[in-house]
């Protein structure tokens, strides 16, 4: 049984794949993986057979609203990839497609070509009841759609390039995290997050005698004025930092690199400054760590919205509160019964054994 996953960028929709990439080999299924060159050695690590795509570019917005420019700049990257995925798989068929719901190519060539397919999202779902982003964000690529529309005879447009319904969908979020949880029907699977061997990684604190706090926007945006704030405001000892940022200088008890080993730096933290992204946010969130969210863009706005609405932390827009939220954060009781009891609905989610059973399910129902 061969299955071809499909996710071309970001560490936050890549990272929730591999474990259930490794619990489907245990199981004994040929997975092949399709992504950009930097992902190859993960991919291979996790059992897969890596399968080429190109890389997407990197991203240097010259805009205030950076979030303009990245939707023009990812659809491009899509297109770039779908004649090339759509040639592999005509040559080399798989039984089954798991694709990333951002990554419409996989789901147009598993509809052209007729295979089962599996939508995986690292994110909250959307239905009739709950959106998690809307349309309209993407209208500055209408024109690249047309011409990618009649140049490759596809059905696709503005909405479906965000969201498309898919018969079985994996969400890598418990359902409780799921605004209007309770309306989405057996075609969606709330497995929560899953890390499996990442778990296994190592890290520790130079200063166990200090707190912690973890700092990271992810892997695509950078703020420069959010790192001068963090080095600011936490530059007095009284808390141990780990920032994950380039181009900065670390400080007294401010250890900064271009990439820290999260899951393994979460088990010590007290709290985690984030951008918001999913992959982190329930990655803080399995750990049993609150939050305080500086989103990026719309989606980690929604998700700092989240947080706050469930008592899992705060969202912060001001950077010249980080210190006082993460503060507050640290030192609330209730937000630390709400983090436990989220973590408590992450661990009986099922993870990755839960998403492998319902992939292995799919592909037996096509076969």
């Amino acid at each position: 049984m061969g299955i071809l996953f499909v996710t071309l960028s970001g560490h936050g929709h890549v990272m929730p794949t591999l474990a259930v990439v490794e619990e489907l080999v245990r199981r004994g299924a040929e997975v092949e993986y399709a992504t950009g060159a930097e992902f190859a050695d993960l991919v291979t690590g996790a059992g897969a057979r890596w399968v080429e795509l190109p890389g997407l570019p990197d991203f240097r917005p010259t805009t205030a609203n950076p979030i303009d420019e990245w939707f023009p700049h990812y659809f491009r990257a899509m297109v770039a990839i779908y004649p090339v995925l759509l040639e592999r798989c005509r040559a080399d068929r798989p039984s089954l497609i798991c694709y990333d719901s951002t990554n419409w190519p996989a789901r147009l060539v598993a509809r052209k070509l007729g295979i089962p397919a599996v939508r995986m999202l690292p994110h909250t779902a959307s239905n009739e009841h709950y959106r998690l982003m809307d349309p309209s964000l993407a209208r500055f690529i209408a024109d690249d759609l047309a011409a990618f529309v009649a140049a490759h005879d596809v059905e696709l447009d503005i909405a479906s390039t965000i969201e498309a319904p898919e018969a079985t969908s994996v969400v890598f979020v418990p359902r409780e995290w799921q605004p209007f949880g309770e309306t989405f029907d057996e075609s969606f699977h709330f497995v929560g997050p899953v890390l499996g061997s990442r778990v296994d990684e190592e890290w520790s604190p130079a200063r166990p005698d200090l707190p912690l706090l973890f700092v990271s926007l992810g892997s695509v945006m950078s703020d420069a004025r959010f790192y001068q704030a963090c080095l600011d405001q936490f530059g007095d000892g009284a808390w141990q930092v780990a920032m994950t940022a380039r181009d900065v200088e670390p400080a007294e008890n401010i250890d900064v690199r271009p990439w820290f080993p999260q899951p393994a730096v979460l088990k010590h933290a007290a709290v985690f400054i984030s951008h918001g992204g999913m992959n982190s946010t329930m990655e803080a969130l399995h750990a049993g760590v609150p939050l305080v969210i500086v989103p990026q863009t719309p989606e980690q706005a929604a998700n700092g919205d989240r947080v706050a609405e469930l008592g899992l932390g705060e969202r912060v827009d001001d950077h010249a509160e980080l210190r006082a939220a993460v503060e507050r954060v640290a030192s609330s009781g209730t937000i630390r019964s709400d983090v436990d009891r989220m973590r408590a609905a992450i661990d009986a989610g099922g993870g990755a054994s839960r998403a492998a059973e319902v992939i292995l399910s799919r592909a037996l129902r096509a076969a």
